[in-house]
Formats: structure tokens, sequence, C-alpha cells
């Protein structure tokens, strides 16, 4: 059965109190921080770090994504972004075309190589977050992702709808 043996208790009636609130955002930052230690290990074989992979995962998901966008799913900077795919460029990771109705946008998508690393990395990330569900069960994962997505302030939830489309 889905949730036995869980070191984490049933969430107390008192959910909103600040002791449950942050007992919220200490499992987010142990349970980010487990989930990406392989995905790190990999990314600095690679000489590559989280912003490259976020980035790689983000064009995965999205073929032909704008910079512009990206920049938005990412928050980071121009500059850091311009870092990023710098680097994923110059190791044949990803590949950039003119849009077609506006020359100036930059369109990107993963090349074979990166579309191999990226499968690579998801692997990883899907062996915990595939286990972690399964643990859990079909009604805590709809309701996990009803938390994550209220994280996600209202005028940047159209960033996942598109994403939830393609699966």
């Amino acid at each position: 059965m889905a949730g036995q043996n869980s070191t984490t208790a049933g969430a107390s009636p008192l959910f909103l109190r600040d002791a449950e609130i942050r007992r919220g955002g200490e499992l987010l930052f142990f349970g980010y921080s487990r989930m990406t230690r392989a995905i790190d290990e990999q990314l600095v074989e690679q000489g590559l770090g989280r912003a490259h992979h976020r980035a790689l995962y983000f064009i995965s998901r999205h073929p032909h994504l704008t910079v512009g966008n990206l920049l938005r799913m990412l928050l980071v900077t121009k500059q850091s972004l311009g870092r990023v795919l710098g680097d994923l460029t110059e190791r044949g990771y990803i590949e950039t075309r003119q849009g077609q109705d506006d020359r100036r946008q930059k369109l990107l998508r993963l090349s074979d190589a990166g579309t191999v690393l990226e499968a690579r990395l998801f692997e990883s990330m899907k062996e915990r977050i595939g286990a972690a569900y399964a643990h859990a069960g079909q009604h805590a994962v709809t309701g996990f992702w009803q938390v994550l997505e209220g994280l996600i302030p209202p005028e940047d939830r159209d960033l996942i709808g598109d994403l939830n489309r393609r699966g």
C-alpha cells in the first residue's frame, strides 16, 4: 500500500502554522538536493552545471523554444543564460535558428548529442521521482502537483500549461 513505512507523518489539521510550513520547505530542500545529486555528478563529468541541465531539460520539452521564454522559465539574467547557451552550443548540445516571423528571434532545439545527454540526465531524475511517486500513491502525487503549482505565480502558469499539454 502506498505511503506505508513513510517517515513523513500526515499533515496536521493545523497545516498552515509555521512549523508545518517549515517542514514542507525543508522537505523540498532535502528532496531536491537528493534528487539532483546523481545528475550533478554527471554534469560535472561534462564540465556543466545545474543551469545547463535546466536549459537542456526545457529545450527538450519544448523544441523551438525562444530565448525569451527560456529566460522566463529559468529566471536568470540574459548574461547568465548567454553563457549557458554559449557553452551548450559550443559543445554541440543545442542548435539555434532564426524565427520565421521575426528574424531577431532565436529558436532553440537540442542536437542529437544534446538529446542523448538530456535523456541520460532525465533517467536519473525519473528513477528518483518515479520511486517517490510509487511510494506516495496517485492521490498524494496529485496533491503534490497542486502544491507545487500553487508556488508558481499566476502570471507564470502559462509556462507550465504548454509543458503539460506536451505530456
